[in-house]
């Protein structure tokens, strides 16, 4: 009996060690499913086909941008970012962000669409130091690369509405306005919740 017990204390023990590895070391272990993005740790999505295309050279899937600031200028919009925050507890209302470009008629910089407080200039106050306005970084959960963007399911259902605000806004018409994103633009191929159908494996 004292032997039983004691296998199954090791077998425990290695299966918690390798668990452990696997978060530090996510490498080729398993799936990846986000980037973090400088300065403000705002996770950019590595499964959408639009945002993060395969790299010819490296066969990986690879960001459009490599940070996230005012002056990033997108080369698709919109793009997705998120912060993992609102799955933890801090904020429960929270959604993704969707990013668009200024118009060059009208100035520059990012701007991001929140489902309730509509078309802002980036990046959320949250991100900001009050005193310094430098970047505060996200702290992110542990794992947060492997967080599933089935989170994001119902998510699709904002990108006509952002998208349909930031034409209006700007007064977008024709081609401009069919060049922005869609749903099924930035999930890919995807089931009915616009989760994507398989994961990337880095």
């Amino acid at each position: 009996m004292f032997k039983e017990k004691k296998y199954l204390i090791v077998i425990l023990l290695i299966c918690t060690l390798v668990f452990i590895l696997g978060l530090i070391f996510p490498g080729n272990i398993h799936s990846q499913y986000w980037a973090a993005m400088p300065p403000y740790n705002i996770l950019w999505p590595l499964w959408s086909p639009a945002l993060s295309p395969i790299d010819p050279v490296t066969g990986l899937t690879t960001p459009l941008v490599t940070s996230i600031t005012r002056n990033t200028v997108l080369p698709v919009q919109p793009a997705l970012v998120w912060d993992p925050s609102y799955i933890v507890g801090s904020d429960p209302g929270q959604v993704p962000y969707l990013l668009y470009n200024t118009p060059a008629d009208f100035g520059f910089g990012l701007l991001y669409y929140h489902d309730i407080y509509g078309l802002n200039p980036w990046p959320p106050s949250y991100l900001l130091d009050p005193i310094t306005q430098e970047p505060r970084p996200l702290a992110l959960p542990l794992a947060w690369s492997l967080l599933s963007p089935y989170a994001l399911g119902e998510f699709e259902y904002y990108v006509p509405i952002a998208n349909l605000l930031y034409a209006t806004t700007f007064g977008l018409t024709g081609q401009p306005f069919l060049d922005l994103l869609w749903p099924w633009d930035i999930w890919g191929p995807t089931t009915r919740t616009g989760v994507p159908l398989t994961p990337i494996i880095l």
